[in-house]
């Protein structure tokens, strides 16, 4: 699946402080599979549940 530009701005500020998908899930308090998702532009399906938070 192709990368989007909210998928490149998570990761890369993911990167950006050090942190890890695991590191960045529990500072959010948003799920580990929403991390995940959202960085492999599963846009919609990810933005459902974030709206949910």
């Amino acid at each position: 699946m192709e990368q989007t530009t909210l998928s490149k701005y998570v990761k890369a500020m993911r990167k950006q402080y050090n942190l890890t998908q695991v590191e960045l899930f529990e500072k959010s308090g948003v799920g580990l599979r929403l991390v995940r998702e959202l960085e492999q532009g599963k846009q919609l399906c990810a933005l459902i549940k974030l709206i949910r938070y």
